[in-house]
């Protein structure tokens, strides 16, 4: 039953991929409704279920706080040194162009400088945290099912129903970062396999609850770094509109229905 469970996650996570691309000219809305998506699996789906389930102290903190923190910061400190190895290599490379108006101007493609610094592989690393977290909602729901139907229709209904927002995420901070379309497709089909896979793992063990909630600790830190530094300063840099402040909203809004009907 898990397995078919995940086998319709993976349906989801497709036709999330599938919007965020089909949505392009509407790139700021696209943007500001997946950073609310990400704020709201954050705050009121990954850290609740991770303060749960990890349980131990370290130092008078609880260890799935000390791992959110954990994972923004590595999130941050893994990104700025990639921009500052980028800046470096387009150093040597000669001074950045300029525009008209004296904007300076990234090599090559004419791109701004001031996206320079997004380099591919901090999507393609955001990708893989986001695939990581599938394969362990494909687990979380292979192990709900080991515990009964009742905890396995709740999990069940959680995951499928944000797994839509999962391959929505997956597509757009692939493509965000300057990745390929092939690249970005093949995230968003390795997201789409991961909790099939995860399901079916768990036919094979039984995996202990206090490891999967300090994973979903730091995941929780990495993805807020991303949604709150990265996606909704994009959404707003060039349409600082209501309409996507209402995207927003409404994804934070949407997970909390996802989360509430789970319960």
């Amino acid at each position: 039953m898990a397995v078919i469970v995940a086998l319709g996650a993976f349906l989801m996570t497709l036709a999330g991929g599938w919007t965020a691309q089909r949505v392009t000219d509407r790139r700021h809305l696209v943007l500001g409704l997946a950073g609310g998506l990400m704020l709201g699996v954050v705050g009121l789906d990954l850290l609740p279920e991770a303060m749960r389930a990890a349980g131990d102290e370290v130092f008078g903190v609880p260890l799935a706080l000390l791992l959110f923190v954990t994972g923004f910061l590595l999130a941050h400190v893994g990104e700025r040194l990639l921009a500052v190895r980028q800046a470096a290599h387009g150093a040597a490379n000669g001074a950045p162009h300029a525009t008209g108006n004296g904007a300076p101007r990234g090599p090559g493609n004419g791109a701004p400088r001031e996206h320079a610094h997004r380099a591919p592989e901090v999507g393609l690393t955001a990708a893989a945290a986001m695939v990581g977290h599938s394969l362990a909602d494909g687990v979380a729901l292979g192990a709900a099912f080991q515990v009964g139907g009742g905890m396995g229709v709740a999990v069940a209904l959680a995951v499928v129903t944000h797994d839509f927002a999962d391959g929505f995420n997956t597509y757009t901070l692939t493509s965000l970062y300057g990745n390929a379309r092939r690249r970005a497709l093949t995230m968003l089909f390795a997201d789409a396999l991961a909790p099939v896979a995860g399901a079916a793992s768990t036919l094979l063990f039984t995996l202990p609850e206090e490891p999967l909630g300090a994973y979903l600790g730091f995941f929780a830190g990495v993805l807020l770094y991303l949604a709150a530094a990265e996606i909704l300063p994009e959404a707003h840099h060039r349409h600082p509109a209501l309409s996507t402040l209402l995207c927003t909203v409404g994804g934070v809004a949407g997970i909390w229905l996802v989360v509430g009907l789970a319960d």
